[in-house]
């Protein structure tokens, strides 16, 4: 392989076997050890444990267009199973230390685009039908092929863009970062802190978390990251003891009252899978249920290619080990979540986490769905962990990633473009699916351009246009009365 395609850290050759469960999973060929997968697995779950309190936010706050709401509880009891489930048959299945969960963004649109034209279980029908819809493109071959029709600097701007996005959730997590409020009539978009400046005791755990990270990093101690995060997490529960701080946000460190908690699956199976199209006109469904399709099909793209690269599970030509498998599998994961009602689960970039932690099988997703498993009847207990001891570990992952950069030729303008707006468009967006989007197309343009369209894979053609849909889909709607 030559260097250009080297990725960092690449894992070397352990020694043979151990034992049966090291040679199902691969951890000694892949330069592991058991002790890394479970720092892994559990650096992982912290980083993206948040969700069983978002999600449950997010759709239990909207109302459907009968005014009907989803219970709390139910949600988070959803939320923690679909995640436990899929993320262990992920690491079973793929072999890949990339965990799953309801999807950031995709429940947005269901909460709050989606559920006000129909009931909710012809909402979560509509996320079922997206998921099989994605598992006929991955048995036919399409999606994986389309992963492979795309330029090697390509697959690494994705990482580094990905790198870059997943430090600026980070930053915005903790509160470091701050959206100006529109009434301010500025053209500055964020700011430091909540007011210009950093202030309070959350922000300084957060400071502390970085600085102790990126010291712990820089000397090569082994669980960097999760001492990182137990740490500062310790710390965050005493200074709310006797400090007196008025929010931390989603998640409040203090030792809960109960430990455990009953689960509520009254959720699981509340959908109807064509009951939309009789709520609203097929072309208003077809257009979410493409909408929805397009954004988990490249957001699972770009985390994937960018888990392996970081991990340096990439082969000689940048392809993902057991790809097709692990495609499915995230397709069924979107079908499970919307069968449970907790939106469409998809793969998590946050799994950069463990991987930073040292991961490199689907062990560590024993860990981390195992964990899931048990915030089932432990919620209370399992998410303690603020926001601002977690969000550390994702400003390192984000530099981890962005090594790669030194991979991407900047001297041949037809992929340092692409590859600029790949790396830009994804965090400015905050969206993975619009950097790969904007990248493609500058790429396909830039090619067309120079005379050299035949050097263009037809897929990436196709995938281009479809990117082109995305963009314009306003004027689309409109064009076609949907708005």
């Amino acid at each position: 392989m030559s260097e250009t395609e080297k990725v960092a850290d690449r894992p070397s050759a352990g020694p043979p076997p151990a034992n049966s469960v090291d040679r199902f999973f691969k951890i000694s060929a892949r330069g592991s050890t058991f002790a890394r997968e479970v720092r892994g697995g559990f650096a992982t779950f912290f980083t993206m444990a948040y969700i069983l309190v978002l999600n449950p936010i997010i759709l239990g706050s909207a109302k459907d267009k009968f005014g009907d709401q989803l219970d709390n509880v139910q949600l988070v009891t959803a939320t923690a199973l679909v995640a436990a489930v899929m993320t262990i048959i992920m690491g079973v299945g793929g072999n890949l230390p990339l965990a799953l969960a309801a999807g950031l963004g995709l429940n947005a649109v269901v909460a709050f685009q989606i559920a006000p034209l129909m009931s909710w279980d012809d909402a979560m029908g509509l996320i079922v039908l997206e998921g099989l819809l994605i598992c006929v493109l991955v048995v036919t071959g399409l999606r994986e092929a389309v992963m492979h029709a795309i330029p090697q600097p390509l697959k690494q701007a994705i990482s580094v863009g990905i790198g870059l996005f997943i430090a600026f959730i980070g930053f915005v997590d903790a509160g470091f970062v701050t959206r100006i409020p529109d009434v301010a009539n500025t053209t500055v978009p964020v700011q430091l802190g909540g007011t210009g400046a950093l202030a309070g005791w959350p922000i300084l755990v957060f400071c502390l978390g970085v600085l102790l990270t990126i010291g712990l990093l820089a000397r090569k101690v082994k669980g960097a990251i999760l001492i990182s995060i137990v740490t500062m997490t310790i710390v965050a529960i005493v200074i709310n003891e006797i400090a007196d701080i008025k929010s931390w946000g989603l998640t409040t460190p203090k030792i809960p009252d109960d430990v455990v908690a009953s689960p509520d699956f009254g959720l699981l199976g509340d959908f109807s899978l064509f009951g939309a199209f009789g709520e609203a006109s097929v072309i208003t469904v077809v257009l979410l249920v493409f909408t929805l399709i397009l954004s988990d099909f490249f957001d699972t793209m770009g985390t994937v290619v960018g888990i392996s690269a970081e991990a340096g599970l990439l082969d000689e030509e940048g392809k993902v080990p057991n790809l097709g498998r692990v495609l499915l599998i995230d397709g069924a994961a979107a079908v499970a979540g919307g069968a449970a009602s907790a939106s469409s689960s998809t793969s998590y970039i946050e799994s950069a986490a463990g991987v930073g932690e040292g991961a490199r099988t689907g062990f560590a997703n024993l860990v981390t769905g195992g964990l899931f498993g048990l915030a089932l009847f432990m919620t209370p207990l399992l998410t303690i962990v603020p926001l601002q001891a977690a969000a550390p570990a994702l400003v390192a992952v984000g530099f981890l990633m962005m090594t790669q950069v030194k991979h991407i030729d900047w001297d041949r303008y037809e992929i340092a473009i692409p590859a600029f707006l790949t790396i830009a468009v994804m965090p400015f967006t905050y969206s993975i699916t619009n950097g790969i989007g904007a990248g493609f197309l500058a790429y396909v343009l830039i090619k067309t351009v120079l005379g050299k369209a035949k050097e263009v894979h037809w897929l990436l053609w196709g995938t281009s246009v479809l990117f082109l849909i995305y963009f314009a889909i306003d004027p689309i709607e409109q064009v076609l009365g949907v708005k």
